[in-house]
């Protein structure tokens, strides 16, 4: 095992430590105002450029591979949650009146 591979493995555990707890805090509060959708594609974009780094030649597929497809997994989970509350949000405001 590579000292590089290490290093990355570590960096995309301490990334993606934060991510639970804001999947957490989406389904808990139920209104993702002012999340940035912009910012959740640019990390999963991040996060898929590094899964594409490990497949082009000179790329060695390791486990970091496993981590980045977590993390991606789990900006995807709150991103798509998000989506679901704020159109969810909208039609009870429509209901209401």
């Amino acid at each position: 095992m590579e000292f590089a591979q290490i290093l990355e493995g570590i960096m995309l555990i301490v990334f993606g430590a934060s991510w639970p707890a804001q999947i957490i805090k989406t389904i808990r509060v139920k209104n993702p105002a002012g999340k940035s959708f912009l910012f959740l594609y640019l990390i999963m974009f991040g996060y898929c450029c590094g899964i594409a780094s490990k497949f082009v030649p000179g790329g060695k597929i390791s486990w970091v591979l496993y981590i980045y497809f977590l993390d991606v997994l789990m900006v995807a989970t709150d991103t798509t949650l998000s989506h679901y509350y704020i159109w969810k949000n909208k039609k009870e405001a429509q209901l209401k009146g």
